[in-house]
């Protein structure tokens, strides 16, 4: 006969999932092959719960398994936790958690309560929102989460409350059409702690999700905290919109990512924006360099308050906004607001004035709104910033690598026009791409080059 459910007493012992068979009375079972787990399972303060002898399968029936104390995964194989139907998993005020290498399927989701769970190449598919409302709920935690896949999860695949302050590092993670038939982004986060949240080097694609889902989005609409972001590296496609960053207090730097093809709804006044800062007073704030802001509905919309920074005579933007546009129109930049933005040296996609004035919206053509100041911007001819817009690519034709010298964002294109690689150099940077014919695009100066 099962117990209802099993409690560790809370004395300093670890257990191992072999030895959860001897002591709880039937909660924790093994059939020869895999594991399950039939009632809620608590491991209380104090008590470890250590996954590490090798592959196992670890099947959940409509279970809570709460974490008080700590647990540790460092598998050499892959550990699968699946639901049947579902499960749910709850870290409350847990200490030194540390999962590597397991693979959650089928669950109801994971919420961490005052717990920094570090999460290391953890794969997270086809969650439901009966427990949280993503994959992963945090709140008032600073988690770790790296190297991670998130894969057709019904609703977000990592979100914070409003109610709460977190700081997560989301790092080298890879997110996969997330989010079935809501509106609401891949990643949602509310406001954030004294720690800086940090989104960097992720892919966070939206092309196979129902309702085609948002990208990422942090807000602080009640004015908790003072919510610090590093949104860097990314590259975010193929979404309802690219970046939101919503409310008070925000300050975020956001740099060297891809915005592209966030497109995916029939009403650009829903979405379609590649970056959206939406600021309830001037203390939502954006310092934005080296970014490619391409395909979007809207390039980079700026509403109601803000103080964004996109580039100064003596720091130049370095953006490429380039090709978005709705309705027959292109809209680099939409400054919907009364406040000035400073927007020099980015590449716009062509060296003409006329052409880059006409696809930014600001006081030029409605006096009531705030003013963009985009000249000098790259490619213009009234000026030249020294020792940038010259490079070399060598050698030509190359032998699988080849080899760019210079100084600012480059963007390698295929002839079909699309982005197969782009980075902020500074000296120089060695290019290894299949065969076939590019384009390297630096400082609007291009050259041809050909790999063998």
């Amino acid at each position: 006969m099962l117990n209802a459910q099993w409690t560790s007493p809370g004395n300093g012992t670890t257990y191992t999932m072999s030895e959860l068979v001897n002591v709880t009375d039937g909660v924790v079972t093994f059939d020869a092959t895999n594991y399950h787990i039939h009632a809620d399972l608590t491991i209380a303060q104090n008590d470890v719960l250590k996954i590490d002898n090798g592959f196992q399968k670890i099947y959940v029936e409509e279970a809570l398994i709460t974490i008080n104390g700590s647990m540790i995964c460092e598998n050499a194989n892959r550990v699968s936790v699946m639901g049947d139907p579902s499960f749910s998993m709850r870290f409350e005020n847990a200490m030194d958690c540390d999962l590597k290498k397991m693979y959650f399927s089928d669950g109801a989701g994971i919420k961490l309560i005052e717990s920094d769970v570090h999460f290391d190449d953890v794969k997270f598919v086809y969650f439901n929102t009966d427990y949280c409302h993503s994959a992963i709920d945090i709140f008032n935690s600073n988690p770790i989460i790296e190297n991670c896949y998130f894969l057709l999860n019904e609703g977000a695949a990592i979100s914070s409350p409003a109610n709460g302050q977190s700081s997560p590092k989301i790092m080298n993670c890879e997110f996969d059409s997330n989010v079935d038939g809501a509106n609401m982004p891949q990643i949602n986060l509310g406001p954030g702690s004294e720690d800086t949240i940090y989104i960097v080097g992720n892919l966070i694609d939206g092309t196979y999700a129902q309702f085609h889902t948002g990208g990422v989005s942090v807000a602080d609409l009640m004015g908790t905290g003072e919510t610090k972001i590093l949104l860097k590296d990314n590259v975010i496609k193929n979404n309802r919109y690219g970046y939101n960053q919503q409310g008070y207090h925000l300050s975020s730097t956001i740099v060297g990512n891809q915005f592209i093809d966030n497109y995916h709804d029939d009403n650009p006044m829903n979405g379609g924006s590649g970056i959206s800062i939406y600021g309830m007073d001037e203390n939502n704030k954006a310092v934005i360099r080296n970014n490619v802001i391409t395909g979007n509905l809207w390039g980079i919309t700026a509403i109601n308050a803000f103080d964004i920074n996109l580039g100064t005579e003596d720091d130049w933007g370095h953006n490429e906004i380039h090709n978005n546009g709705n309705s027959g129109m292109v809209y680099d930049l939409y400054d919907n607001s009364t406040c000035d933005i400073m927007a020099v040296g980015n590449d716009w996609g062509t060296t003409s004035e006329q052409e880059v004035e006409d696809h930014i919206f600001h006081q030029n053509d409605n006096p009531n709104l705030g003013l963009v100041t985009f000249i000098p911007f790259v490619g213009y001819d009234a000026v030249k910033e020294l020792n940038t817009a010259l490079f070399e690519v060598s050698p030509n034709p190359a032998q699988g690598r080849f080899m760019v010298e210079g100084r600012g964002r480059m963007t390698i294109t295929n002839t079909l026009g699309q982005v197969v690689f782009t980075k902020q150099i500074d000296g120089k940077e060695t290019v290894e791409l299949p065969r076939g014919l590019y384009l390297v695009i630096l400082n609007g100066i291009t050259h041809k080059i050909v790999v063998e």
